[in-house]
């Protein structure tokens, strides 16, 4: 995963906890489209970089999609 104008940004967004939707959506075993459902109506926090299409996600963020289930 290399950000080609500025690689050590892309490094410092990793290290910070910062994931694709890929990487959510399989981490939670949703969709990439449900993960982009759920950025649209505002229940997972996404950040877009820079100028650019490529959308990140906190891993904190994703967590909190997982509620526990009493039972």
């Amino acid at each position: 995963m290399q950000d080609r104008k500025n690689p050590s940004r892309a490094t410092a967004m990793i290290s910070a906890g910062y994931r694709s939707v890929e990487f959510a959506a399989e981490y939670t075993g949703l969709s990439r489209k449900s993960i982009s459902r759920r950025i649209s109506d505002g229940s997972l926090p996404a950040y877009q970089v820079g100028g650019t299409r490529t959308i990140r996600l906190k891993v904190e963020d994703i967590d909190a999609l997982m509620i526990p289930i009493e039972g």
